[in-house]
């Protein structure tokens, strides 16, 4: 899996992105998971696991989005979540504070995450964090399959 580098397909252009961030335990340390979705077709458009959570990285989950798919019309649906605003700030894309409705569709995905990872009680225990990135990637792939 790893030297697949599975990523969800690029080229979508949606008109609305739902995106969010969930922390995935690694052993003893806290991760967080950065997920986008289409939510008029359900699809991942990209997912990423950092160490960390802040602006830049928000930032730099946001910029590789761009880089994938066609953003430009793109209105994102968020939480009140303070790094993903500050990085649709940084990068220029259009916002909205939204906890019901389309974006939903972000939760629906991280409660499908949180389904797979049962059986790791929740936590990805005794591997390196770039198994559990090669896991979430391909469940990304599997889930748009689905």
């Amino acid at each position: 899996m790893q030297k697949a580098d599975l990523q969800p397909a690029n080229g979508e252009s949606p008109d609305r992105v739902a995106v969010d961030q969930k922390t995935i335990r690694i052993n003893d340390g806290q991760y967080w998971l950065y997920a986008d979705v289409n939510p008029q077709t359900n699809r991942i458009l990209h997912s990423r696991l950092f160490p960390t959570y802040t602006i830049p990285i928000a930032g730099e989950f946001l910029a590789e989005l761009g880089e994938k798919h066609n953003l430009a019309d793109a209105v994102f649906l968020v939480g009140d979540v303070d790094d993903l605003i500050g990085g649709l700030r940084k990068e220029g894309l259009s916002y909205r504070i939204q906890r019901h409705g389309f974006r939903n569709k972000i939760e629906r995905v991280f409660r499908g995450v949180e389904r797979r990872t049962s059986s790791f009680s929740n936590c990805f225990s005794h591997v390196a964090p770039s198994t559990a990135k090669s896991w979430l990637q391909a469940h990304a792939v599997w889930w748009n399959h689905a």
